[in-house]
């Protein structure tokens, strides 16, 4: 039996990504962390759910450029830092979309992130580089909350589009994977349940 979120998005489970990298280079540069956060259906409204987190040891072979960590604030030192494998963090992800995916009666998960080529391209990379065949995520569609930002507030970078949406944002917080996911997983569900209660489109179209 569908339900709400596979009905509304075709058959697609969109979950919300953030990465934390080494650089700019898919093909290059290291994921230094991972974070997703799941969404559903609460009464008329889309609402945030579950986060996974999980900070990534660098894969051997890909680099790390001083001015991301500089940027990210990432200490690959930390002793509480406590990463796993580039494999591990993919595989845990992965089984936790399958799982919600199942729950909802979705064929297959749709990315949801903020400037969503950027970590589509390091997720499908490090899919290559780790020989994982079964990735759940589409592999080229995306859901951009820079796009719909652009559309909504009149604004691409994510933490003034969240001024603009009236959801707080803490700058001391921001590029960790974390508090990224979440915050754009609140925006992703503000613009989506204003679209509704303007009329947007319904839950079930006639056509």
């Amino acid at each position: 039996m569908s339900t709400r979120l596979a009905e509304r998005f075709r058959s697609f489970l969109p979950v919300v990504i953030d990465l934390e990298t080494g650089g700019f280079d898919p093909n290059s540069n290291a994921i230094l962390e991972l974070a997703a956060v799941f969404v559903d259906f609460q009464g008329e409204n889309l609402v945030t759910g579950d986060t996974l987190h999980c900070n990534v040891v660098p894969k051997a072979g890909t680099r790390v450029e001083l001015a991301s960590l500089q940027f990210t604030g990432i200490d690959l030192d930390d002793p509480n830092r406590h990463p796993i494998s580039e494999q591990q963090a993919l595989n845990n992800l992965f089984r936790a979309v399958r799982k919600e995916m199942k729950a909802q009666n979705c064929q297959r998960a749709i990315m949801v992130a903020h400037n969503a080529t950027f970590d589509q391209q390091f997720i499908n990379a490090a899919c290559l580089r780790n020989d994982i065949k079964r990735n759940p995520f589409h592999p080229f569609s995306s859901l951009d909350t820079a796009t719909l930002s652009a559309l909504a507030y009149g604004h691409t970078v994510l933490h003034k589009a969240c001024e603009r949406a009236g959801i707080p944002f803490d700058s001391r917080q921001a590029h960790s994977a974390s508090y990224d996911a979440r915050v754009t997983a609140e925006l992703f569900c503000t613009i989506f349940n204003r679209w509704h209660q303007m009329g947007g489109w319904p839950l079930k179209p006639s056509d």
